[in-house]
This record gives structure tokens, sequence and C-alpha cells, in this order.
């Protein structure tokens, strides 16, 4: 972005052709850690690939992987990449690094004596293979013999059609993954049945089973500390550091709404809290909460994914006609029945926020959700919808994937900022 004399912000032109829309999807393991990322691109809305486009698809894919780097797309992790049958045979793939990348082959790739040829090839040079969306009967069955995982798609298949391909493969040693899976119930299941890894958005809408701690950053505390501990405490600095910080932020609102402040009024922003607060409030609670708090751990991906939500928005505010609520804290929020694991409603009820903020993330209407929406779709790849959202805000495609981009850089350097303060 480059600011202008009024201090709106504006995309760069010259970058709109490189970094568009992106989209991951976590892949994890039975106790809910990320195991790595499937990876979705498109060139453009006007450009967005059909099935017939699948060769396009790949190779955008890889080229904007290698362009924006695993270290922003995956946070390290490793990074699951669909390959069609020429990618494969031309080795496009081996441009990627192999202890990071496990090509997915897609659906349908045949499974000729050139196709294993090149996964054999995969194999040697240490790349992890996985089968996308397998069923019963699926003609692709040759490749099971190099496959490292097997992703059994949830949604084309029964549940004997699942239990049948488990008893199959696992004893093989291939590691089983649940693709499509949607709600607790499944995930519940696919364990059952010897699933390591799923894949799907039931951990975005989890079932209410216990709460569990927001997870913190050392690090962000200690400057927390450092900040009310100066002589002039400077409103700005604490509100930059609560924004990054999931657990202060919403302890924060939790206690401008409890029965000790007494407080009822809307809030619409950070500051405004910090400002109810008032100074010798502030200062006595941020040392409170930096006591109470033992969350030490790193960034989790909820956390992760929320910093994108709550960026997003806030570059997305900076385009659209001003409105009293704070769209970062749209972003932060809207991830907090995940992270807690309670339900959105509960979350509304136990915090202060205004008319506009509560309406969009119950799942109402209202000036906010064309915003609310366009995160959504930028996050899963829904490339129609963020077209549609993006219009009523009157921001044009590649302005939105540039956004996301940033906000994809910004909470990882924020994230691994924080992680290294917390493991020292």
């Amino acid at each position: 972005m480059v600011a202008t004399s009024t201090g709106v912000q504006k995309i760069d032109s010259s970058s709109q052709q490189i970094f568009r829309f992106v989209a991951r999807q976590p892949i994890l393991t039975a106790a809910q850690q990320v195991f790595g990322y499937e990876l979705l691109f498109r060139d453009g809305i006007e450009n967005v690939f059909r099935a017939s486009d699948a060769e396009a698809a790949a190779r955008s894919t890889l080229d904007s992987t290698l362009i924006m780097g695993f270290d922003v797309l995956c946070d390290g992790q490793r990074a699951f990449i669909n390959c069609t049958r020429d990618l494969l045979l031309k080795d496009g793939i081996t441009l990627l690094p192999s202890e990071q990348t496990v090509v997915e082959i897609l659906e349908n790739v045949e499974p000729d004596d050139l196709v294993l040829a090149a996964c054999q090839r995969l194999k040697v040079a240490g790349y992890t293979i996985a089968l996308d969306d397998y069923v019963a009967n699926d003609p692709r069955e040759p490749l099971t013999a190099l496959a490292d995982i097997v992703k059994v798609d949830f949604e084309r298949t029964t549940r004997a059609d699942q239990q049948a391909l488990v008893k199959r493969f696992a004893p093989m040693g291939r590691r089983m993954l649940a693709e499509k899976v949607e709600t607790q119930e499944q995930f519940a299941v696919a364990q059952e049945m010897g699933f390591v890894y799923f894949q799907g958005y039931f951990f975005r809408r989890p079932e209410v089973l216990r709460a569990r701690e927001i997870p913190t950053n050392r690090a962000n505390y200690l400057r927390m500390l450092a900040a009310v501990s100066k002589d002039e405490m400077d409103l700005r600095e604490l509100e930059q550091i609560i924004k990054v910080e999931a657990s202060v932020l919403y302890r924060l609102l939790r206690y401008l709404n409890s029965p000790l402040f007494g407080m009822r009024n809307e809030i619409h922003s950070i500051r405004h809290a910090l400002a109810l607060l008032g100074e010798r409030e502030i200062r006595r609670w941020i040392r409170l909460v930096t006591l109470v708090s033992a969350g030490l751990h790193k960034t989790s991906d909820l956390v992760l994914s929320a910093l994108v939500r709550a960026r997003f928005c806030e570059l997305v505010s900076m385009r659209i006609p001003r409105t009293q609520s704070d769209l970062f804290l749209v972003g932060m929020v809207s991830m907090m029945d995940a992270i807690l694991e309670i339900s959105m409603d509960e979350i509304l009820q136990k915090i202060a926020l205004d008319k506009e903020t509560k309406a969009v993330l119950s799942g109402g209407g209202g000036k906010l959700k064309p915003v609310y929406d366009l995160m959504l779709a930028q996050e899963a790849g829904k490339w129609q919808a963020a077209k549609e959202s993006a219009a009523q805000l009157r921001i044009s495609e590649s302005e939105a994937g540039e956004m996301w981009w940033q906000a994809m850089q910004w909470a990882r350097q924020v994230s691994s900022t924080a992680d290294e303060g917390s493991s020292k």
C-alpha cells in the first residue's frame, strides 16, 4: 500500500498482478494441532478455474507458492499441493522443497505407467504423496502402493466405505485422512474408525464441550507491563499490543461488562474501551491480567486466523465509508467461539459490543455484512462470493486479494515475533 495526501491508503497497482487470491484449509491431527495446509489459489475472480482448467489451477498454485513463500502461506508447516498428470510428468512439483510438500494426486489422474514412474521419482526425492478425494472402488488403487496418505472424501463415501478403506489401507502403513468433515460428530466417528488426519470446517464451529483457555504470548504480556509502568502511558502503544493478543482483548471486553466494573455502554473500539477504564484502572487491570494468565503457549492456528481476519477487516475499513464499529474487533471476535469452544451467542452476551457488530457476528445483516462476507469468502477461497461482496463495497477483486495477502503477512510477522519472545 502507499499513503496519499488524505491519509487514505491505496493499493500499489504494481503488485496487483502478483498477489491476488489465496486461501488455505488446515489439516489437523487428532489433537487438533495443525499438520499442514491445503493451498487454494486463483489468478482472479474473472478467471475462476473450472474443472476443465485443472492444469491452469495447478500451475497457478505452484507459481504462487514460489512467489509468496511457505513461511507466510503455511507458517512453516507442510503444504498440500494439488497435482495434475501434466505437473507430475514434467516434475514441476520438484520446484518446491520435498520436506514441506505433500503432493496431492487429483481424482482424475489415470494411474498409468508414466504416472507411477513419476510418483516413484517423487518418493525417492523425499516427497510425501497423498491421494485426493479417495472413494470406494477408486481407479487410482495402483497408486496406493506409493501413497503415504489416503484422503477419504466423507461426502462421497458411506460410513461402511470409510471403515472398509481404513481397515484395508491403515495396516499397510497408509496414514488415513478424513476429508470434508463438517461436524464434531463426524470428527469423533472418524477418530474412532482410525483416521489420523482431519480436514474440514468442523473446528471453526465447535460443539460446546468445555471452556478452553485462549493461547497467549508471554512477549505481549511483557510489553503490556512495560507500557503501563511508564510515567506517561501511551494509549496508542497499549492499543497496538492488545490488538494482537486475543486473550487480553477478550478479557478486556469481559471485564468492562462485568458487575465489578458496572459498564453497560456499547463499546466501539479498543481505544474506546481503554478510555472507559481510565489510566489508573488500565494500569491495575493490565498488571492483574498478566499475573492470573498462565498461558505461555505459542500462537495457535485459530488465533493466527483471528489475526488475519482482524487485520483484513481493518484494511477494508480504510476503503469504505466511516463506521462507528471497529472492524479489527469484528474480525478478532469472529473467531472467539472457536478459540474458547463456546457459542457465539454466549460470547455476545458476555461482552458489550455495538449493535452493528453484534448483528453481523450473530449471523444477521446490517452495514457490516458485506465486509464480514468478504472476509469469510477470502478465507475459504469462495471466489464468486468474494467478487459479489467486494462489489458491494466498491472494492476491486484484486484489491481485496491484495489486502488478504497483506493481512496474512502481518499476522505471520506478529505471531512469529510473539512466539520468539514467549520462548525466551
